[in-house]
């Protein structure tokens, strides 16, 4: 008899979750957009934020924390205190950021999800958060599961091998 899975939490576009110890965090189809993954191994506490746009002045409604870097990065770290994690002791993973419609765009122009990529290193080295590993832009969607106990990611792309980060 195996052990039961561990819980899931699924993460939709410009939404988040936190959870502690064997929680699966669960983002599908990221194409332009960029999953965030907060990690405090010590504390077996992880966040992850599916974020939409690079920066709050290309949206009206700039109500939701999830939905930008900016905001996502300071949101995460204080859902993430309050689970017990250290500020101090978390590290970063990126995914997401394809070039979905690169074929569609003027050539030299730059893609929202390279913005997204970009917006999301700039947060994060804001807060002072290193990444410790990513896998972003390219042209095809990813789907990511984020195992909190241990910090790893899986990120799987269609026609492409499993990738672990």
């Amino acid at each position: 008899m195996s052990a039961p899975a561990p819980p899931e939490t699924i993460v939709k576009v410009a939404e988040w979750a936190a959870a502690r110890t064997d929680g699966v965090i669960v983002t599908l189809g990221l194409g332009s957009c960029v999953a965030i993954m907060l990690h405090d191994p010590r504390a077996g506490a992880g966040a992850m934020a599916h974020v939409l746009l690079p920066s709050k002045s290309l949206a009206r409604d700039m109500s939701n924390p999830a939905k930008f870097p900016e905001t996502a990065v300071p949101f995460l770290i204080e859902r993430l205190k309050a689970l017990g994690a250290d500020p101090r002791r978390l590290v970063a993973k990126l995914a997401g950021g394809a070039s979905m419609f690169a074929q569609l765009m003027t050539p030299a122009s730059i893609q929202m999800g390279e913005r997204n990529v970009v917006a999301a290193r700039k947060a994060l080295r804001a807060a002072g958060i290193p990444v410790a590993g990513e896998a972003v832009g390219g042209d095809k969607g990813r789907s990511v599961r984020f195992h909190v106990a241990d910090g790893r990611v899986e990120i799987r792309s269609v026609g492409a091998d499993a990738v672990v980060i």
